[in-house]
Order: C-alpha cells, then structure tokens, then sequence
C-alpha cells in the first residue's frame, strides 16, 4: 500500500520520527508517583525505626498520627497554592474554610444528631458556599487590598468561634467530636491505620484534582493572571470569574481538609481559625517552593514534622545542658522554625524543590569552568 493509498491516520513505522533518549525517559517516568504512594500505603505495616525522625516503629500508633497530620497539611498546603502559587492571590483567610468543614460538620453531628457520613457532606458544601460568598466579595479588589479583606473575614469568624455564641463552637476550648456518630472503624487507638489511610486518600484526591485544574484551559488562565492580569483582560478574557474559581475550588479542599483533621483529631479547636493558621500554610508553599508541583507538599509536610518535633527536641537534655545563651533561644520551637525558614529563604531561593536543578546547574556551571566555580 503506497502512501498515496494508505488510509488516513494510518503511518508506517519506517514514517515516524525517531523517539529520543528524553522523550523514552519521560515515559519510562511517567508513573513514578505511583512507587511513593504504594510505599505510603504500606507504612502502617512497617515496624523499621527512624532514629531522629520517629521515635520507634514507623507503623507505631503514635507515629501513623503524626504523618497523617504531615499528609494533611501537606495537601492543605498544595491546594492553598492554587490560589498563592497558581493565581498570584495571597490570602490571609485560607484557614476560615478549613475551620468550617471542621465546625460545621461537627455542630451539625452534636447539635442534629446526624451521622458523619451525612454531617461530612454538609460540612463540605458549607465550605464550599462560605467561600463562593466571601471570594466574591473580596476579589472586588485586588493586591494588598484582597488581602486584608480576607484577613478580616478570618478575624472575624475566629472572634465569633471564640464568643461561643449559644455554645455551638466551644469557645476557646473548642468541642469534642461524638463518638457514637463517628464510623467505628475510625475511632480508638488501634484503627490509627485507618486514620493514616484516610489522610493518605485526602492527599491523592488533592493531588489529582490539583494537577487536573492547573493543567486545564482554566489553569492556563490562572497562570497568565498571575504573570499579567491586564494582558488577559486585553485578550477579552474576565479574570474576576476565573480568580473566583480558583477561590472556591481552593476553599473546597481546605473544607474537605478540615473534615479529616475533626477525623484525626477528635474535635474542633478554634486554634484552626487564626490568621496564624493561614501563615503557617503561607510558610509551608514558600518553604517548599510556590507554583510548583511537589513543593507545596514537600513543604507542608517539613513544616508539620518540625513543628511536632522541635518542640520535643527543645525540651529534650541535650538542650537544657546548653549555657543560658544558646539553651532559651532553642528551648523556643517557634525560633527553631523560623531559623530553618530563613535559611531556606536564603540559601534555597525558589524553596526546597527547586534544589535538585540548582546542584545540577552548579555541577554543570563547574564543568564548564574547570571545577573553579562554587556552588
């Protein structure tokens, strides 16, 4: 069959370009996230030790609970920079609608009576309405102004939780999650496996549904609102209706974030609420590397591990042996992190992922220049 009489679409071997070695590489990796994952699935059945990372087994109940809030976070982190990372939106209220899938749901299970599997749902769309409603206000304006009206919002609704008003929230105290509507196979110490797969599920939605929006026609808009708002409204685009996507799709996550934080935790506590909870996921996508694909995560993660076990390492006798100079400063976890957040600003430019493509350009920069050139 000549090609003049070949069926459309249809090509010879001998007619396709040659696959370079780049583009065989490329595929050969195309599924390497599915290695990780697996091995994350089976950390509960592990019982290697971690010296300095972990206190004993891995698959201890205690250390499945601290990499379960690492997974969290670490996908609260991804998703909140969809808006930070992906659109150029630097929000102070993030932590708001993580905070209502965690009360809502709640309230609605003490107050209602409901079970979990119909208050989680609740919970969700009320988080999911919250920052429909909000974003539409606050992206009335833009830059510094969009952030202090998130800002505002995020006080206002952590005053309102601490005011317990008719005793709904808890207070400062915040409110135990019932046990007798929670699915009983989440609760107790030994269904901590449970919890961790959980979270580890939490992770992969974030991921998936992350990667599919940025990769979409709309996260392509997102990325050129980011770079340059004004070319995209020259382009006859409305980046008000595409930044308020953005919002809400990032405010459904953290709202689904928060139902398995009441799931981890066993309640709500108004110390999700603050304004300092959204800074402490500002820090987590700046710490790992903002706008790209596993910094956030990276981030999320490092941050959530330091901040649980530097507050053991601060308490610990190798510290309080210290003169007085060097034993009050690291005796404070807060002063631990921030040190670590600063270095890494510093040294690590673009944030932790972006490390593996600075040692490479620094070994190539030294080959080029005869092993003169410093990293």
């Amino acid at each position: 069959m000549t090609t003049a009489t070949r069926p459309r679409g249809e090509t010879r071997a001998a007619d396709r370009p040659p696959v370079t070695r780049s583009e065989r590489f490329r595929r050969a990796t195309r599924w390497w996230p599915a290695l990780p994952l697996v091995v994350l699935f089976l950390v509960p059945y592990s019982a290697l030790p971690l010296p300095g990372l972990l206190d004993g087994p891995i698959g201890s109940p205690g250390n499945l609970q601290l990499l379960s809030l690492c997974l969290v976070f670490g996908a609260l982190a991804t998703g909140y920079d969809l808006l930070l990372g992906r659109t150029g939106l630097l929000s102070f209220g993030h932590a708001l609608y993580f905070a209502a899938g965690t009360y809502v749901t709640n309230t609605i299970m003490l107050e209602a009576g409901l079970p979990f599997a119909v208050s989680a749902p609740l919970g969700l769309l009320a988080g999911v309405a919250l920052s429909a409603l909000l974003g539409a206000v606050s992206l009335r304006v833009t830059g510094i102004g969009f952030s202090m009206v998130t800002l505002a919002f995020a006080q206002a609704a952590s005053i309102l939780v601490q005011r317990d008003p008719g005793g709904v929230t808890g207070g400062e105290e915040g409110r135990a999650a019932p046990a007798d509507k929670l699915p009983a196979a989440l609760i107790g110490i030994e269904h901590t496996a449970n919890l961790y797969w959980v979270a580890l599920a939490y992770l992969v939605v974030v991921l998936l549904v992350v990667q599919w929006a940025v990769r979409s026609p709309t996260g392509r808009v997102w990325e050129g609102i980011k770079e340059n708002e004004r070319r995209v409204e020259v382009l006859g685009l409305r980046p008000y209706g595409f930044k308020l996507t953005a919002f809400v799709l990032a405010g459904a996550l953290a709202a689904l974030g928060g139902i398995v934080h009441l799931l981890l935790t066993g309640g709500a506590t108004p110390q999700t609420t603050t304004s300092d909870f959204t800074l402490s996921l500002l820090v987590m996508v700046v710490l790992g590397g903002s706008g790209t694909r596993w910094g956030p995560l990276a981030g999320g993660i490092l941050y959530t591990w330091a901040d649980h076990r530097l507050g053991d390492l601060s308490g610990s006798g190798a510290v309080t042996g210290l003169p007085a100079v060097l034993r009050v400063p690291l005796s404070q976890p807060l002063f631990l992190l921030g040190a670590l957040f600063v270095a890494v600003i510093y040294l690590l430019p673009g944030g932790l992922v972006r490390l593996p493509a600075r040692l490479r350009a620094a070994r190539t920069l030294r080959a080029a220049t005869g092993g003169k050139a410093a990293l």
